[in-house]
C-alpha cells in the first residue's frame, strides 16, 4: 500500500468511525450488546421486544456494527427476518467500545455550540481527548494480530472524531486557503483564539500533518493530502445532530428531529452538507459532460428540446449542464435557432428562490418551479399548462435525488418479490421490509417511464453494498457512514444491481455505454446511468 492510499484509507476509517462510535455507546448503554453476547445468535424481532426500540432503526444501527466486522448479519427476505450473531471479534470488540465514550460525551456537547467556531467549553473537552488519544488511551499492546487490529480500528474511529469536526470547521473558515497552504504561519494570524488554536495545531503535528518551528507552522505532505481532502469529510459531518440524538432514535422517540415543512431542518446542517457534496460531485459531474457533448452533437432532430433537473437545489448544476452545451456542442452554436429549454424544480421553496437568483445572475433563461419527485405527473401538467412545454421532450436529470424520497406505502404489493438487497431500510422508526422498497421504488420509476422513455432519465445515485463486503473492504469504502447517515434519516440507498433490475421492470434499461460505478469494482457506491425505454 503506497502513502496516498493508506492516507486515503484513514478519512474512509475516520468517517466509519463518525457513525460508529455513537452506535455502538447506545448499544452499549442499553445493554443490548450484552444480551447479544449472552445469546450468541439472536433475531432483530426478538431484540425488538426485549429492549422495547424502533425496529427501523435497530436494524440500521447492528448493521453499521456488522458492517465494520463486529457481528454477522444475515437478512432472510423471504421470511423477512434478520439474524444477529457474534463472530470471532464481537467479543474484543465489544470490550474495547469503552474507548468511544469521551468522544461521544464531546459530541452531545458539542451539538449545543456553533458547528464553526472553537468556544473554550467543548474545546477544552476536545483537548483532554487530545492528550488521551495521544498516549493511545493506555491500550496494552497484544501479541494476538486480531486484537491488534481490532484495537487499530476503534483507535481510528476516535481520530476522526477528533479529526472529522476540525477539519470541516478549519475548511469552512478559509484555514485551507492558498497563502496557510503555501506558507508557514502563526496561529494568531489565523484564529481570534490563538491558545486553543495552538493546541490543534501540536494535535496536527502529533499526526505528522504540521511541522513546528519556533512557533510557526507549515504544512507537511501529508497535512496537504488531508487540506486538499476535507470536504470529503463534510456530508458524513453534517449528520453529527442525527449522531447525537442516536439512541434516542433508536429507543426513544423517533421524531425526535422531524420538523414541519418550512421549518429549519434540525438533523442536518444543511450549509454544510452543501458545501461537502459539493466537493464531492466533481469527478461526477466530469462523465455527465460527456453524455451531454455527445448527445447534443447528435442531428437536431435527434436532440431533447431541453433538460429539467428534478431537486434543482441551488441552481449550480443547471448553469453548469447549459455552459457545457453553450460552450462545447453544436445545439451551443444554434441556440437562437433551437433554444434549449431549462427547468428546475424543488420541493423546497428557498431552494427555488436561490435557484432563480443565481440562474439570473449567470444570465441564463430557465423555468424554476416547485416539483415533487413523486409526483411526476403534476409537474408534467404544469409545465404544459403553463409553459406549452412538453415533459416527454426533455433530458431528465439528477443528483443523488431518488434514494431521498418520501416514504409512500406502495399501492401494489408484489407477495412473490424475494428482494436481493441487504439494506436496511425505516421509516419514522418502523423497519421497512426490503421487498417493500423494490416494490416501492418500482412505483416510483413507473410514475416517471411515460416521461423519460424517448430521451431518459440521466442519474447520478448512491448505494448500499453487502456489510459482509464493507468489512473485508475495511479504509476502502465510505459505504459504513452511508448507510448510517441515510438509514437514520429515512432515505432508501439500495445496492447497483438491484436498482437496475427494479429499473428495468419499470421498462427503463441502462445505456450500456454510459453506465458507469465509482469505483469500479464490487464495493461501488455510486452510478452514473442513462435511463431509456426500449
Amino acid at each position: 500500500m503506497n502513502d496516498k492510499s493508506q492516507l486515503l484509507s484513514s478519512i474512509f476509517r475516520h468517517l466509519d468511525g463518525l457513525v460508529v462510535a455513537p452506535v455502538a455507546i447506545a448499544l452499549k448503554n442499553k445493554l443490548v450488546l450484552k444480551f447479544i453476547l449472552k445469546k450468541e445468535k439472536t433475531k432483530l424481532s426478538e431484540l425488538t421486544t426485549a429492549f422495547k426500540a424502533n425496529e427501523g432503526y435497530l436494524n440500521v444501527g447492528l448493521r453499521v456494527l456488522a458492517s465494520q466486522g463486529f457481528l454477522d448479519y444475515e437478512v432472510d427476505n423471504k421470511a423477512q427476518e434478520i439474524t444477529i450473531s457474534v463472530n470471532e471479534k464481537t467479543e474484543i470488540a465489544f470490550s474495547l467500545f469503552h474507548l468511544y465514550e469521551d468522544v461521544v460525551e464531546l459530541l452531545q456537547m458539542s451539538v449545543q455550540f456553533h458547528p464553526r467556531l472553537f468556544e473554550d467549553t467543548p474545546f477544552e473537552k476536545l483537548n483532554l481527548i487530545f492528550e488521551k488519544y495521544k498516549k493511545g488511551y493506555g491500550i496494552e499492546s497484544s501479541d494476538d494480530l486480531s486484537t491488534t487490529n481490532i484495537q487499530h480500528q476503534i483507535l481510528k474511529h476516535t481520530e476522526g472524531y477528533l479529526i472529522g469536526p476540525t477539519i470541516v470547521r478549519l475548511a469552512m473558515n478559509g484555514m485551507f486557503h492558498k497563502y496557510f497552504m503555501e506558507t508557514s504561519f502563526r496561529p494568531e494570524e489565523f484564529h481570534k483564539f490563538p491558545e486553543n488554536f495552538k493546541k490543534i495545531l501540536d494535535f496536527f503535528v502529533h499526526l505528522g500533518w504540521f511541522l513546528e518551528k519556533k512557533g510557526n507552522y507549515q504544512f507537511t505532505e501529508a497535512g496537504l493530502f488531508f487540506a486538499k481532502r476535507a470536504s470529503a469529510y463534510g456530508v458524513t459531518v453534517s449528520y453529527l445532530p442525527t449522531f447525537a440524538k442516536i439512541e434516542e432514535l433508536i429507543f426513544g422517540n423517533p421524531d425526535t428531529l422531524k420538523t414541519r415543512e418550512g421549518e429549519n431542518e434540525i438533523h442536518v446542517d444543511r450549509e454544510m452538507n452543501v458545501w461537502g457534496s459539493g466537493g464531492a460531485h466533481d469527478t461526477y459531474f466530469k462523465v455527465v459532460d460527456e453524455i451531454l457533448i455527445k448527445l447534443f452533437n447528435l442531428p437536431i432532430d435527434q436532440q431533447p428540446k431541453g433538460i429539467l433537473d428534478m431537486g434543482c437545489g441551488n441552481g449550480a448544476f443547471l448553469q453548469h449542464i447549459f455552459e457545457v452545451i453553450d460552450r462545447q456542442t453544436l445545439r451551443g452554436k444554434m441556440l437562437d435557432e433551437y433554444p434549449l429549454f431549462l427547468v428546475g424544480a424543488d420541493y423546497n421553496q428557498t431552494a427555488l428562490k436561490v435557484t432563480r437568483a443565481n440562474l439570473i445572475k449567470a444570465d441564463i433563461w430557465a423555468k424554476v418551479i416547485w416539483g415533487d419527485i413523486g409526483r411526476p405527473d403534476l409537474l408534467a401538467h404544469d409545465l404544459k399548462e403553463n409553459y406549452n412545454i412538453d415533459l416527454k421532450d426533455l433530458l431528465n436529470v439528477r443528483t443523488f435525488l431518488d434514494h431521498n424520497r418520501i416514504w409512500q406505502e406502495p399501492q401494489q404489493i408484489n407477495y412473490n418479490r424475494i428482494s436481493k438487497s441487504t439494506g436496511a431500510f425505516a421509516y419514522k422508526g418502523k423497519r421497512i421490509s426490503n421487498n417493500m422498497v423494490e416494490d416501492n421504488l418500482l412505483e416510483h420509476l413507473q410514475k416517471w417511464s411515460p416521461y423519460v422513455y424517448k430521451f431518459g432519465l440521466l442519474l447520478i445515485e448512491l448505494h448500499t453494498i453487502n456489510p459482509n463486503l464493507t468489512a473485508t473492504n475495511l479504509g476502502k469504502t465510505p459505504a459504513t457512514a452511508y448507510d448510517a447517515t441515510h438509514g437514520f434519516s429515512d432515505q432508501y440507498i439500495v445496492e447497483i444491481d438491484v436498482f437496475n433490475s427494479i429499473a428495468a421492470e419499470a421498462g427503463l434499461f441502462p445505456d450500456r455505454s454510459i453506465f458507469k460505478r465509482f469505483p469500479d469494482s464490487e464495493i461501488a457506491t455510486v452510478s452514473i446511468n442513462l435511463l431509456k425505454g426500449k
